[in-house]
């Protein structure tokens, strides 16, 4: 049985007004306080164009390898729905400002190319909500707000994929600052068109799995749906295509219309607007200013930085935390430790606290501080540990902290050479069975010396003592 899915992504641009009027493009406000007599349709009104929109769906378009049409066409897609007031959408039908893309992504260590049918431009809708008692209230504020919509072929075969895709196109799209990529404020939301082909080529009729807004949702939505067209393909059930909604609550998803009941668009040209004539110059200077993509960045760190594979793919796939590498290792010429101490202590605090990296109380040059008494032994890794979970929060001076809390490590050799002695004089039994090849003893006496030392020993100058006091028994 092979399973065969496309995607539909709508990603809003990082624009600070709508795509056709200077209504504010901002999320969370209170419903239809963004809305002008253009963005709610009104006779008379017309539209202009935001180059800003143009300018980051281009972006796109080129960071996707895309090629670029220079001479763009709009056209309004005509239905009759509560959330679009005036009765159409204003989008590109025929002519879509970017065809024959790409993204590869890493499944199971093998590349796999998905290819890109289109990228569009368009508006956004109204946003509805269905009370308990029937009624559904409608907020414009998301009317008109400028989006994309990229259109994958049907190269994916799994749910599994379809999440990694996913991940890696919002990955891009932020780090081009094209779009925020926030699923949880609706500003990417996925389609899923999905049908299972059985070994003797039976399809099943594909079904469109609409406004998916979690990673999670689009998963389990097509997991669902395999296992349902699986079964209805072995039952001999003949199957319409259908528009279906995913349903959290229930696991599954549900019918919305079949394909008898789809809308007819009657699109049309939009005359309220000309065409939009892009120059070669224009463009070259988009493709010139391209931030660095994630897929480049991981190569110049395990290069430039000598990062392993894995390390320099978790930092480079998110911009925020790239950027914050990248600034402290400006500060601290060891990349290897920076990169260590980022991806377990801070990010185990971000995640405790529930913040983004960009949230963080503490300062790169306290971070940095507390980097060097690691480097210069003056602390132990563990002792680093606690420094670290109190200036997180507080964002004081690591060698303040250190010293209040005695957690300097000790390096005096004489110190050192004195606490081996008696760790390994009061441990009789532990020398005995170095001496019958145990190796564990040597760890078993290294504990105690660090137990003895409450911790301050210089641990790696204490093992090495440890070692050459039994060798001398």
């Amino acid at each position: 049985m092979k399973t065969i899915i496309g995607l539909e992504i709508h990603a809003e641009l990082n624009t600070k007004t709508k795509m056709f009027c200077s209504c504010k493009n901002e999320f969370g406000q209170a419903p239809n306080t963004l809305v002008c007599p253009t963005c709610l349709g009104v006779v008379g009104t017309f539209p202009k164009i935001n180059k800003k929109a143009i300018e980051l769906a281009i972006r796109a378009g080129i960071a996707f390898d895309c090629d670029i049409r220079t001479n763009m066409k709009f056209d309004r897609k005509k239905y009759f729905y509560p959330d679009l007031t005036k009765g159409y959408q204003i989008t590109q039908q025929d002519e879509p400002f970017a065809e024959h893309g790409f993204l590869d992504i890493n499944v199971n260590d093998e590349v796999k190319r998905i290819r890109l049918q289109r990228i569009h431009v368009e508006e956004d809708t109204g946003k509805s909500t269905h009370t308990e008692d029937g009624k559904t209230l409608l907020d414009y504020n998301r009317a008109g707000v400028p989006l994309i919509e990229i259109v994958t072929e049907p190269d994916l075969s799994s749910a599994e994929e379809a999440r990694i895709f996913l991940e890696d196109l919002r990955q891009r799209l932020r780090f081009i600052e094209s779009s925020d990529g926030k699923m949880e404020e609706g500003s990417l939301r996925c389609d899923v068109n999905v049908n299972v082909k059985d070994d003797n080529g039976n399809r099943h009729a594909i079904v469109e799995v609409k406004n998916l807004n979690s990673f999670r949702a689009v998963e389990r939505a097509i997991l669902h749906e395999e296992e349902r067209q699986k079964k209805e393909l072995e039952q001999g059930i003949t199957a319409s295509k259908e528009t279906r909604r995913w349903d959290e609550s229930q696991n599954k998803t549900i019918v919305m219309r079949t394909k008898d009941e789809e809308n007819d668009y009657r699109f049309t040209v939009e005359s309220d607007m000309p065409r939009v004539i892009l120059s070669d110059e224009f463009i070259q200077s988009i493709r010139d200013n391209l931030p660095e993509l994630p897929n480049d960045k991981k190569e110049r760190y395990k290069e430039e930085y000598s990062l392993s594979d894995y390390d320099a793919d978790v930092l480079s796939r998110d911009k925020d935390i790239s950027n914050y590498f990248e600034n402290i290792v400006a500060q601290f010429n060891d990349p290897s430790l920076v990169s260590s101490w980022i991806l377990t202590e801070t990010m185990r605090r971000l995640k405790e606290h529930e913040i983004e990296i960009t949230e963080i109380k503490l300062s790169d040059e306290n971070f940095v501080k507390l980097l060097n008494l690691i480097k210069e032994e003056r602390v132990s890794n563990n002792s680093a540990k606690k420094i670290f979970r109190q200036i997180f929060e507080s964002n004081e001076e690591p060698e303040k902290v250190m010293k209040e809390k005695g957690l300097e490590q000790n390096n005096d050799p004489d110190f050192l050479i004195k606490l081996v002695k008696e760790v390994i004089e009061s441990n009789p039994q532990s020398v005995e069975d170095f001496k019958a090849g145990k190796d564990r003893a040597v760890g078993y006496l290294m504990g105690q010396v660090m137990k003895k030392s409450q911790g301050k020993a210089n641990p790696q100058e204490a093992n090495k003592l440890v070692k050459e006091e039994l060798a001398k028994l």
